[in-house]
């Protein structure tokens, strides 16, 4: 049986590692349900909100932004997996987009730092030119 830890905004943001400050940023969002506040008292946060809050970071992690995390959110019973399948194949394509679109940076900036250590003591730097070409 799962114990009914009862957590303050402040514990629930120490135990879930996020601030204060985006735990209520998540809360306008709609990402993280913001519990009653009992007359005269503190709010208190369940192991639900540290498990919501840690799926955001999560999903995060691999890339998404926080409309695709409340799309998510939004099939998070698992009933139309199809679609939270979709939305990861999705993120997938993008990720691979900037990989593809980082390496032929990469290769770019290696052939411009190259050209600067083979003109030393040049006046005109190859790199800057380059870039002053682009701008």
């Amino acid at each position: 049986m799962e114990s009914l830890m009862s957590y303050t905004i402040g514990s629930l943001a120490k135990v879930a590692e996020v601030p204060i400050e985006t735990i209520r940023y998540y809360q306008r969002r709609g990402l993280v349900p913001e519990p009653a506040k009992p007359l005269g008292g503190i709010r208190r946060y369940d192991e639900n909100h540290v498990r919501r809050l840690r799926f955001i970071k999560r999903a995060q992690v691999l890339g998404f932004n926080l409309d695709e995390i409340a799309d998510l959110l939004a099939l998070e019973d698992g009933r139309l997996c199809h679609e939270a399948e979709q939305l990861g194949a999705n993120k997938l394509t993008i990720v691979r987009e900037r990989i593809a679109q980082l390496q032929r940076v990469e290769l770019a900036l290696t052939a411009l730092v190259d050209q600067c250590h083979c003109n030393t003591g040049q006046v005109h730097c190859p790199l800057i030119a380059a870039l002053e070409r682009s701008a």
